[in-house]
């Protein structure tokens, strides 16, 4: 056999191997054997395993006997018996008695199997040198080292295959191995959403984070790790299944498919000490072959049969000189030329410069500049800015021989700070593990240990972020720490506060309104069933208690939204439902499946009893209407209406029934607070915002349910801010608009109370007869039986312009364009008592009449609609409108030129159309005439009813024309003194005198008006 490559010792010093397979108790039985001797170094794979050993050796033997080398971390206390390293950082100047390199099998490693091999070669113990790793290394060992005792160790437990599996159904304990951050990161978030998260290992992970993330897979707090091949080197973990989510790697130079040693070498991490473990495939990785699974079963696989080899013996005379050293070829048959390392790429860049090779002149220095070239590529930046960083370094420590402090100060700034996303605090944690080995350099700083402290402090940092940024991204700790209560089978403390929040073992799993858990929308999968389990048990005593603090609530606690929605306290506990009668609704209670039998029928009965209670509470006085106690035919018929229309009835509908009223009929009703308007048949009362809100609910219940009847939440929110009109949506139905109290009137929408009194202000306006009518003419009075539109109209209404016009010719008036003024008749001073002669046969002269329920209807007004009415009385003018002036309107005008063009203005009057044989009559648009609604033709025109006094046949008289033309042969006005007038419509015989009831208050205002007249004359 060739001899050993020159400067390796001599195989006699005590060389041992321990091979075996995973979890065997090598790693430990190393430790032991080293502290058996009064000195030792340990080299291992890993920065993170080479921490957790030193931790262990520290608490058996204590800190100030123990050193921690690595290539970004140093602990050195002042005489050391032990140090634990990294096997590229094991100290060269140390002379010990026990030296232990772990994981041998890593020098046929394409990356860092060179730095293996040279220490299996170089590295000797004065007393025992101890090589660990797989078995696969024994023919080598032996060939290499005759004579050197081989222990091999069995693995401790089984290692068994478990077939393919989904990832939804791995077991709990599970680590699960793929090979790029990517896919990594995607199967956390997937785990986190359906079992609660996952730890997360990379390599890239600083050994502070990997350690965190370990723990919350050690500690239980998540039931799985996904992680990359770092998992199969060193890393000591409760693992009972190892799931492959890919078969292949990239290795630095290719993606290939693993080996079936590296296989082995990550399965190996299920089960641990005397544990059965098992392995598997799972996600995208496919189905194990059959000779894979027997190898990976029984631990056998192919030995090693080259170990990556490159010259360690360097000449420093020159920059060519050194690189020359590097290209040598091994002269073994069992070692092989490294592939070329990012040191030697670096070295080749840097001997391009200039500076370099002026600086690199003796071999002290070219030692420097190789010592530049070796730190660490931990940015993974290009090759070119990797080189740039060793030129820095080399020209400080060439030049100045030491670095400035600035310049670490300036790289430290840099990266430290804490906040951004996984992949920031990543790339800043590569930056500063770049700076913590510069500052591990023997020689390169003048204060090294400030500089390795202050690295370690901004590295320990980024580490506890990045943690905590991992944890956020890919563990729900609310969920996990339920589901490992509930594997515990450990009763689970529950508590609900004031909010409805629902807290198991202190973490929020949902929200509880009124009878109803909703459970947290981010829990998913099994975890979300898990979570609702543990809700459900938590509130199997709540319900009971809410059902009786429901029955023993006063009224106040509970409120009717415009939704339907009954709440209490501000929670949802029921929805109302249609009852057997449009004022007597049910509720139906909003409950989840727990509350059942007596706690549920309790709820159900104070619910129905505070329903009926509330619907007494605003629609009282229908509910009488509907018992119809003391009315007795038609009239019972029309307050029964009144009621199932729910306060609001379009008096067309009764307009005949209405005719056949006696006075004693109206006046029941009355007292009921019905009132008789020009449009409707109403309770004022109930117009107000509230009642209205119910009336509207209760319409929606007898007319497709509250879920299919629009405007339910829009009408009555409109109608509470106290609008007396708004624009009309035509999707939403008129006889819902009518039940929140409101009548749809062209493109607008029109409160019933202004509808009326909007007819009282049209009304004394279109009987008044200019030239004929004594005294001032009312706002708004035109000539003949016109009007036009005054502020008071548009301001009560709310509207102006197109919009008013839309109402009024949805009332049956007509417009028409004419040149003004208004009035052109002179007018008749009120205090005149000539004589008034009659207007030929044709022309029309009523006169406005006031009457008690014209007085009563003022005063029943809604508060709200008054109150709107004062608060807008003073707006500008509607567009288009115009007031009627003071003076007589035959005045002559002010200008030749505004005689010549006298102003045009818009004339408003009840619509007309001529019938054969008849003069002008009422078109069937045109405005409703309140008593006279529904009158049959023959009727109307025999004059008004004789069956009612003479003043009642003016009480309910609405808005429209007053009356057809009066006959020829009798004046107008020789009944009643100059104010008298037929009643309206009056176009038939001459009528009977009737003498006035002395006690009315019209009698009595007449007296007085006498009076008045003759002192005026006196």
């Amino acid at each position: 056999m060739p001899p050993l490559p020159p400067g390796s010792r001599a195989a006699a010093y005590g060389a041992a191997a321990v091979l075996g397979p995973t979890n065997t108790g090598k790693t430990h039985h190393a430790i032991e054997q080293m502290l058996s001797f009064p000195t030792g170094v340990i080299g291992l794979p890993l920065r993170l395993l080479a921490r957790e050993v030193y931790n262990r050796v520290v608490a058996r033997i204590g800190s100030e006997a123990v050193a921690l080398v690595t290539g970004e971390e140093k602990i050195k206390p002042r005489n050391p018996a032990y140090w634990i390293s990294t096997v590229e950082a094991m100290p060269r100047e140390i002379d010990a008695d026990f030296v232990a390199i772990d994981e041998i099998q890593l020098a046929a490693d394409l990356d860092r199997g060179h730095i293996f091999t040279d220490r299996l070669l170089r590295w000797r113990g004065r007393q025992e040198t101890l090589l660990i790793g797989a078995g696969t290394m024994e023919p080598l060992i032996r060939e290499l080292f005759p004579g050197a005792p081989i222990f091999a160790r069995p693995r401790l437990s089984r290692l068994t295959f478990a077939g393919d599996k989904k990832i939804s159904r791995l077991p709990p304990k599970t680590a699960i191995v793929a090979f790029s951050a990517e896919e990594v990161y995607a199967i956390a978030e997937w785990i986190k959403r359906q079992r609660g998260g996952a730890a997360v290992v990379l390599g890239a992970l600083s050994p502070r984070t990997r350690n965190a993330q370990v723990e919350l897979f050690q500690s239980g707090d998540v039931d799985y790790i996904v992680a990359t091949d770092a998992i199969g080197m060193g890393l000591n973990l409760d693992v009972d299944y190892v799931a492959f989510a890919s078969d292949r790697k990239f290795d630095g130079w290719r993606y290939r498919r693993l080996t079936p040693a590296e296989f082995g070498q990550i399965a190996g991490r299920a089960g641990r000490h005397m544990n059965d473990g098992a392995f598997g495939a799972t996600g995208r990785c496919p189905p194990f072959d059959e000779d894979l699974i027997e190898q990976l079963e029984d631990h056998r696989f192919d030995p090693v049969q080259l170990l990556q080899w490159r010259n360690s013996d360097l000449d420093f005379s020159s920059i060519a000189g050194l690189m020359n050293a590097l290209e040598k070829t091994p002269d073994h048959p069992r070692f092989t030329r490294a592939p070329i390392a990012v040191d030697q790429l670096t070295l080749e860049a840097v001997s391009r410069d200039e500076i370099a090779q002026k600086n690199a002149k003796a071999p002290a220095d070219v030692a420097r500049l190789w010592e530049a070239c070796q730190i660490p590529d931990y940015r993974k930046t290009s090759p070119a800015a990797h080189a740039d960083l060793a030129l820095s370094v080399f020209g400080f420590i060439a030049r100045r021989g030491k670095i400035p402090a600035d310049w670490m100060a300036k790289h430290i700034a840099a990266v430290d700070r804490i906040d951004g996303d996984i992949d920031t605090l990543s790339n800043r944690l590569a930056q500063v593990r770049t700076v913590s080995f510069i500052a591990n350099r023997s020689g390169w700083l003048d204060d090294a240990e400030h500089w390795q402290s202050v690295a370690r402090r901004v590295e320990d940092s980024l580490s506890d972020a990045l943690h905590a940024r991992l944890t956020q991204r890919f563990v729900d700790r609310r969920t996990s720490v339920l589901m490992r209560r509930l594997r515990e089978n450990a009763m689970l403390e529950a508590e609900i506060n004031a909010a409805g929040d629902v807290l198991v073992e202190g973490q929020h799993v949902g929200s509880l309104q009124g009878f109803r858990f909703t459970p947290d929308p981010g829990a998913a999968g099994e975890a979300a069933r898990a979570l609702n389990a543990a809700a459900q048990k938590a509130l199997a005593g709540e319900f009971e208690a809410r059902a009786t603090r429901v029955f023993d609530a006063v009224d106040d606690a509970f409120v009717l939204g415009n939704d339907g929605v009954i709440r209490w306290l501000g929670e949802p506990v029921a929805k109302i439902a249609a009852g057997p009668g449009v004022l007597t609704p049910t509720t139906r209670i909003l409950a989840d499946e727990q509350l059942t039998g007596a706690a549920l029928e309790k709820v159900q009965n104070r619910l129905n009893l505070w329903l009926a209670q509330h619907v007494k509470k605003l629609l009282g006085p229908l509910e009488t209407l509907e018992k119809g106690e003391g009315l007795e035919g038609v009239t019972r018929g029309v307050a029964f209406q009144i009621a199932e229309e729910l306060g609001v009835l379009d008096r067309a509908r009764v307009a005949k029934e209405v005719k056949s009223f006696s006075q004693d009929d109206r006046g029941a009703l009355r007292k009921l607070g019905v009132r008789f308007g020009a449009y409707h048949i109403y309770l004022p009362l109930l117009l107000k915002p509230a009642p209205r809100a119910l009336a509207s609910l209760l319409w929606a219940l007898q007319h497709g349910g509250l879920d299919n009847v629009k405007g339910l939440e829009e009408v009555p929110h409109l109608a509470a801010s106290g609008r007396t009109s708004f624009s009309a949506d035509p999707s939403i139905h008129k006889g819902f608009y009518r039940a929140a109290g409101f009548r749809v009137c062209g493109e607008r929408v029109v409160r019933v109370d202004i509808l009326e009194r909007l007819a009282d202000l049209i009304r004394p306006a279109i009987v008044y007869r200019p030239g004929v009518t004594a005294g001032d003419p009312p706002p708004g009075a035109a000539d003949g039986e016109g009007f036009v539109v005054t502020v008071a109209m548009t301001s009560l209404t709310g509207c102006s312009g197109e919009a008013f016009s839309s109402i009024l010719k949805s009332l049956g008036y007509a417009a028409t364009q004419r040149p003004g003024p208004a009035i052109t008749a002179p007018l008749i001073p009120a205090a005149s008592t000539e004589p008034i002669s009659p207007k030929p046969a044709g022309q029309e002269a009523p006169a406005t009449e006031s009457t008690p329920e014209t007085a009563e209807a003022q005063a029943a007004e809604p508060a709200e609609a008054s109150t709107e009415a004062a608060a807008t009385v003073a707006e500008a003018p509607a567009e288009g409108a115009e007031t009627v002036a003071e003076a007589p309107a035959a005045e002559a005008p002010a200008t030749e030129e505004a005689a010549a063009e006298p102003a045009t203005i818009e004339v408003w009057a009840p619509q007309r159309h001529a019938h054969a044989g008849g003069g002008p009559r009422r078109h069937h648009g045109a405005p409703q005439r309140g008593p006279r609604e529904g009158q049959a033709e023959d009727e109307r025109r025999s004059g008004p009813r004789r069956d009612r006094p003479r003043a009642e046949a003016g009480v309910d008289r609405p808005a429209g024309r007053p009356q057809d033309k009066p006959r020829a042969d009798k004046p107008r006005f020789e009944r009643g003194g100059p104010r008298g007038r037929p009643g309206p419509g009056f176009n038939g015989p001459e009528k009977r005198e009737r003498q006035p009831d002395p006690d009315s208050p019209f009698a009595k205002l007449a007296a007085l008006k006498a009076e008045l007249e003759k002192k005026g004359k006196s």
